[in-house]
């Protein structure tokens, strides 16, 4: 077993006041040579966007992009025809592909939005783009790992072209659970979005994470009320 800690203070910090964020992985201004990804998991990005503001239309190729709101309400628009607006209990997957225009707006002038932006680097290259977004059902994420996207034809719902699996739990009552690795060269990036959790000897407090390698199962010991985000992505060291 290998692993490595992020503990949330060591991420890079952006604040533009329109747009503060938080970097798991070198990203635009912030670089770190030692964070430039976790195998194929690239980007990880923590951010909030003030009431009425947001990115406006710019491109993307080849690329898996994976958004999953934490609270508000997010506007996407892109050039593949899509109007949509995703919410807390929402995931929305674009796989950018050959290229993809498309802008995200906080959607309401009253309050900000919150959301995990995520990029995954893809096995297939120059795809035909496509976008899609599911609603999670709260029941199905409480006190157990649900599946909030996997592999295209190893999953039935939302799927990315890679060999990766995205996993959250809510669990309102902690207790101890595993998690078992799908793919043996995979390796699992543990991040905790509330609460408490020791995994394998290292205790993650809000926003920290862990990396996790060379290992079949994860065991976790959670406090009650943390909410978690695992993503399980092809690794090589």
């Amino acid at each position: 077993m290998n692993k490595v800690f992020h503990p949330s203070a060591s991420r890079g910090h952006a604040n533009h006041g329109w747009l503060e964020s938080y970097h798991s992985f070198s990203f635009a201004n912030y670089y770190n040579p030692e964070r430039m990804q976790f195998g194929t998991l690239r980007v990880l990005n923590d951010d909030r966007v003030a009431p009425g503001m947001g990115f406006g239309t710019h491109s993307h190729s080849n690329m898996e992009i994976i958004s999953i709101p934490l609270r508000g309400d997010l506007e996407h628009k892109d050039s593949m025809g899509n109007t949509t607006v995703i919410r807390e209990g929402d995931v929305q997957i674009m796989s950018a592909g050959t290229g993809v225009n498309h802008s995200e707006y906080n959607k309401n002038k009253d309050r900000d939005v919150a959301f995990l932006q995520i990029w995954i680097l893809p096995n297939k290259v120059n795809v035909t783009p496509r976008y899609d977004q599911i609603t999670l059902n709260p029941a199905a994420l409480k006190d157990q790992w649900h599946t909030l996207l996997g592999p295209e034809g190893k999953h039935d719902g939302l799927w990315i072209h890679q060999d990766s699996w995205f996993h959250m739990g809510d669990f309102k009552n902690g207790g101890a659970i595993s998690y078992k690795i799908r793919e043996s060269t995979n390796a699992l990036y543990i991040f905790v979005l509330e609460g408490k959790a020791t995994v394998e000897g290292e205790t993650l407090e809000r926003r920290d994470a862990l990396g996790i390698w060379d290992i079949e199962s994860v065991g976790f010991d959670i406090e009650k009320d943390s909410r978690i985000l695992l993503i399980e992505v092809p690794f090589s060291n």
